[in-house]
């Protein structure tokens, strides 16, 4: 369930309220007539099924008030109410396939900002992978790739990709880009450095490496393991699972090929620079398009249980 408070102006008070009776899995309707100060007006409460929530929030949109007042929701944890299990009978589909679009736009646009914490982060675990990869550790390269935060942008630009925007679409391909070029860029100084003290050195890189080896040999599971990758954490996002976003994180080389890449650099191996290179552009290609077809596929599925539903109740 979802609990949608509201800041409406009085003239649209009634509207709100109309619109929330009609929809189909709403419910604990509460209005607070005046109750608002900055902006100014009523407030209206109420529960939404989660399955319900998308078209409700889309209809609260026509109505200006995203402009007007105010649109908050959040979820429930836990609703012991005979109403609310009613509602989410009465709601078409289920909770878990539901997709809320405004707070998917609204996550990948947070996760897809270019910010001093998102650089840190991903700089720190492109660090943590070149020690990985000189030590051919895989326990440190599993940490990387789990510090890694590099699938925000890559949501946010399927995410942009279907929703068809171009802003969206530009910062998470220049946080993309950006953070990965500050953090290559770092770790080349890093590798230079840990060489220096003795601590890295070139026979490391080129030496058999049977754990780490695999971040600059690409080869057709690469694509199919970053495919598999982006359905699924695309899937953790729209489903409200973000805890399987730590099991997609260790499942795809990204970060590793990109340390292994700034590493290689560091000592002159062009080849390993180019195997690198090529198993990270596989990977985010890979989830990138994984996540734009799964985005469709759960629009296209959704808009035919409304149709469903719709020729079911007549209307």
């Amino acid at each position: 369930m979802l609990h949608l408070r509201l800041i409406t102006p009085t003239h649209r008070t009634d509207d709100v309220v109309r619109l929330i009776e009609k929809t189909t899995g709403a419910t604990h309707l509460v209005v607070l007539p005046g109750a608002a100060r900055n902006p100014s007006g009523d407030v209206v409460l109420c529960d939404v099924a989660r399955e319900a929530g998308d078209e409700l929030i889309g209809a609260l949109r026509q109505l200006d008030l995203d402009e007007t007042g105010s649109i908050a929701v959040e979820n429930i944890d836990l609703s012991l109410s005979k109403r609310a299990d009613k509602a989410q009978e009465e709601a078409p589909g289920e909770g878990a396939d539901a997709v809320l679009w405004e707070h998917l736009a609204d996550a990948t646009h947070e996760e897809s900002t270019l910010s001093v914490t998102y650089v840190a982060f991903i700089t720190l675990a492109t660090m943590i992978a070149a020690c990985g990869v000189v030590l051919d550790n895989a326990i440190l390269i599993v940490g990387a790739m789990a510090v890694g935060p590099e699938f925000g942008p890559l949501a946010g630009l399927s995410t942009a990709l279907v929703q068809r925007a171009p802003r969206l679409a530009l910062r998470s391909l220049i946080a993309l880009v950006a953070g990965f070029a500050i953090a290559m860029a770092v770790t080349v100084g890093f590798s230079l450095f840990m060489d220096w003290l003795d601590l890295f050195h070139k026979s490391d890189l080129s030496a058999d490496r049977p754990n780490t080896g695999f971040v600059y040999a690409p080869d057709e599971f690469s694509f199919i393991v970053a495919v598999l990758a982006g359905i699924a954490g695309t899937l953790s996002l729209t489903s409200a699972k973000s805890g399987l976003l730590v099991g997609v994180a260790i499942s795809v080389t990204t970060v590793p090929a990109a340390a292994n890449a700034a590493v290689a650099l560091s000592y002159g191996d062009t080849k390993q620079t180019w195997g690198s290179t090529e198993q990270l552009l596989l990977n985010l290609l890979g989830i990138v398009l994984a996540g734009t077809l799964t985005l469709l596929a759960q629009k296209w599925l959704w808009a035919r249980q409304r149709e469903r539903t719709a020729k079911a109740s007549g209307v």
